[in-house]
């Protein structure tokens, strides 16, 4: 490393720390070096702002206080902990790592990189911040908020997410972080993309890296980092049957491998081009054993990360015996035993309009 540019980093970390000493926000996970709790904050804040995963945080340590109850736990305990927060296969992924490292590290989670990335769900980001917070290594982070803050910092013209930015990324994320106070460096920066150096109008008067930051005496702050070119969200439609039988509803559990793996909805179908949705209602209902045209019963919208689903909800009633094409994994539920069990969201939006 050049030595300009190394006495460059030594400053940038050093305004960092005297930041964080000052504004550094009070979060739960922050409270403990538990290697456990940290990890699993970290996994619960991919794809997830802090607002929503601290309660979710508090509720699944209160079930699973440390990572041998985990390891232990059901897998459907653990799902149904998660539901409602998204991004199922990181919960499915945080099962199969406590297992692993009770099989091959007696227990307690390694403060290896490459052991950490070994594990389900751990990528090299992930692994820097929990090296970082729980034992005070040195392990560069880039996530969304240190990618935007280091973009800016030096000005980056290429699309971050592209492979040749991403590798000169990764190289000024080892350098600015120091081997000494590495935990108050990541969480530094961490904060300052959260707090201050935003997607949309940076408090660049705040921040303690302005008379450095390459793109605010560019006057680009707002420009950079290159945004790539928005994709079209393709909108899927499905219809769902709300069978009911008794006064009680069929749901079924999806497969665990795949999106929304675990969690329970209304038996659905998609409405395949050219098909009109009564029909698909119609079709789907014959394959459970029932006959008729299902009644409209309303609809809802769901977005994904990268489709928006337009649910179309019909309603089917059966007699008390009669025979329904049940899968393995189903449930005969109330509409007050339904308001609490893990229906995935787009099926959850659906429960006002049992009544």
């Amino acid at each position: 490393m050049p030595e300009r540019f190394a006495i460059e980093c030594t400053e940038i970390s050093g305004r960092l720390l005297a930041w964080y000493g000052e504004a550094g926000r009070d979060l739960p996970w922050r409270r403990t070096r538990d290697p456990y709790r940290i990890w699993l904050s970290e996994i619960m804040l991919q794809q997830t702002g802090v607002a929503a995963v601290i309660p979710y945080y508090e509720r699944f340590l209160a079930h699973f206080p440390d990572l041998a109850a985990l390891a232990k736990a059901p897998l459907d305990a653990v799902i149904d902990l998660w539901a409602g927060l998204g991004y199922y296969s990181r919960a499915r992924n945080l099962h199969a790592a406590a297992g692993q490292v009770m099989a091959r590290h007696n227990g307690a989670l390694p403060a290896d990189l490459p052991a950490l990335m070994a594990l389900p769900g751990i990528g090299r980001s992930t692994a820097g911040a929990i090296r970082s917070f729980a034992f005070d290594r040195k392990g560069p982070i880039l996530d969304g908020n240190v990618r935007r803050v280091l973009a800016r910092l030096y000005a980056l013209e290429e699309n971050p997410r592209q492979p040749a930015a991403e590798r000169q990324l990764w190289l000024w994320a080892e350098a600015l972080t120091p081997a000494d106070r590495p935990h108050d460096y990541g969480q530094a920066i961490m904060d300052l993309g959260a707090t201050v150096c935003v997607p949309r109008r940076p408090a660049c008067a705040r921040c303690p890296l302005e008379s450095v930051c390459r793109a605010r005496a560019l006057d680009r702050q707002e420009e950079l980092p290159v945004r790539g070119v928005r994709k079209k969200t393709p909108t899927v439609v499905q219809v769902a049957l709300l069978i009911v039988r008794g006064g009680r509803l069929l749901v079924r559990k999806r497969p665990y491998e795949g999106m929304l793996g675990g969690l329970w909805e209304f038996p659905a179908a998609a409405v395949a081009d050219g098909q009109s949705p009564d029909h698909a209602a119609a079709l789907l209902l014959k394959n459970f054993g029932g006959c008729g045209q299902p009644q409209p019963a309303g609809g809802v919208t769901h977005a994904y990360s990268h489709f928006r689903l337009d649910l179309h909800l019909y309603r089917a009633a059966v007699a008390e015996l009669a025979q329904v094409a049940e899968a393995t994994e189903s449930r005969w539920l109330t509409a007050p035993e339904l308001a609490a069990w893990p229906l995935h969201g787009a099926h959850k939006k659906a429960l006002p309009l049992l009544v």
